[in-house]
């Protein structure tokens, strides 16, 4: 399992992080009990296998629902 640190733009409501939330855990390899969509500072920590998905599928899933990725980090 990888752990995945990923700094989106500022989000303006708490409702934002439960869509982001949403759109995360449709994807396979995320083990969703690790997910948190932290409002205050913008950001997404969460683990993956890195066997089922990549950084760039979950990325690409928060900016269809309509929110920037600014950066991510990966361990």
């Amino acid at each position: 399992m990888k752990n995945a640190k990923i700094q989106l733009e500022t989000l303006t409501c708490p409702s934002c992080a439960l869509k982001i939330e949403g759109a995360i855990k449709k994807i396979e390899g995320i083990d969703k009990d690790t997910i948190k969509v932290l409002f205050n500072t913008s950001k997404v920590k969460l683990d993956f296998d890195e066997e089922k998905t990549s950084i760039d599928e979950i990325e690409n899933a928060i900016t269809k629902v309509g929110y920037d990725v600014k950066n991510s980090k990966v361990k």
